[in-house]
């Protein structure tokens, strides 16, 4: 990969490390040689992939509440990062029904104060927020989103989004405008999949979730489209990004999009299709008649033409691979032996795949 020895040495602060996302971004920071720094709430459950990794032995790892600005704060200038990504959020819609207050406290306030941490840390060269596809507003149009949309959400989870994404964009024209400050991007990642994810009311954790007790797994929406990809392939567009606000500035300031390829975009059931086919085990049933009185979009796909011709990013697993490497995850938490280094190994087989199109010059 261009930016792997870029990472080597550099102080990466990760917020949300003890999430899905984070703990695979600070295994695969740690691998290139960062020094990895993490700042989160404890880890809900022995399930999840921070444990099972053994992180909290790999990198330092401060505990705390994203809202929490000035323990945030403290943690910045402690550490004095190269480069911050945040990931720390409450990242579940429906949640986001059950706790509209919390959830608008945390991915809204939450961002707020981890753009304060950076403005207010001079060490901090490239900054990412890393938000959601569901911070547009959603037209279920059959054309993916582009950067330039607008933002928007009828359900708190994505209208938290939304206006972190608004908010974000006034602090990259208002105060990270000089060369001496840090460059900001905000990154728009698609429905992500991949072993280490036991959060409730997501699609593979509850299907292996059903598969475990014997049970037929139910779906709510089995034709809503959305734009599945394995955890890897936003995680290597974070990393190339970060790479490149910090050699390049703010040419790559700004909103991107990343998400799979337009004919890699699947339904619901054909997810869940392709894993009972690759796994061999497991089936769902769904209602003929859905009673859900929440809102939740059908069609949401992201338009990646930015990505692909300005950062050069592409994915690199098509559907099929995807679904490949999802199982390969869940196998391995089911079967622990060593997690933390088949995570290693999954992401030098993700690295092979890309092949030379990713290496260095």
């Amino acid at each position: 990969m261009i930016y792997t020895n870029f990472y080597k040495g550099k102080k990466v602060l990760v917020t949300g490390s003890t999430g899905f996302k984070g703990s695979w971004l600070c295994i695969w920071l740690k691998m290139m040689g960062a020094e990895v720094y993490g700042y989160a709430l404890k880890p809900k459950s022995e399930q999840d992939n921070f444990v099972v990794c053994g992180l909290e032995q790999q990198i330092h790892q401060y505990y705390g509440d994203i809202r929490d600005f000035q323990a945030l704060q403290a943690c910045f200038l402690e550490v004095h990062p190269d480069v911050a990504f945040h990931l720390a959020a409450q990242a579940l819609v429906l949640d986001s029904y059950v706790d509209p207050h919390y959830t608008f406290e945390t991915n809204l306030m939450g961002t707020l104060n981890f753009l304060e941490a950076v403005r207010k840390t001079s060490s901090v060269q490239a900054a990412v927020n890393i938000t959601s596809d569901k911070c547009y507003q959603n037209k279920e149009q059959i054309y993916g989103y582009r950067e330039i949309d607008p933002m928007g959400g009828k359900d708190p989870y994505s209208a938290s989004k939304g206006c972190a994404e608004l908010m974000a964009q006034s602090y990259i024209h208002s105060f990270f405008i000089s060369p001496k400050e840090a460059s900001l991007a905000c990154a728009r990642a698609g429905n992500v999949i991949g072993g280490g994810d036991w959060a409730k009311d997501r699609i593979i954790p509850d299907f292996f979730r059903a598969y475990i007790d014997g049970k037929k797994l139910e779906i709510r929406n089995p034709k809503a489209v959305r734009p599945w990809q394995h955890v890897l392939e936003p995680l290597n567009a974070y990393l190339l990004l970060g790479f490149k606000l910090y050699t390049d500035g703010k040419e790559y300031s700004g909103g991107w999009n990343f998400g799979p390829m337009p004919n890699e975009e699947h339904t619901v059931g054909e997810l869940v299709d392709q894993m009972i086919f690759l796994f061999g085990k497991g089936s769902y049933v769904s209602p003929k008649h859905s009673t859900e009185l929440l809102h939740e979009a059908h069609l949401l796909k992201l338009d990646i033409t930015k990505a692909l011709t300005v950062l050069h990013w592409h994915p690199v697993l098509n559907f099929k691979q995807t679904v490949d490497f999802t199982l390969q995850g869940y196998l391995e938490d089911m079967n622990p032996k060593n997690i933390y280094a088949q995570r290693i190994g999954q992401i030098q087989q993700f690295m092979a795949y890309a092949g030379n199109e990713y290496e260095e010059a």
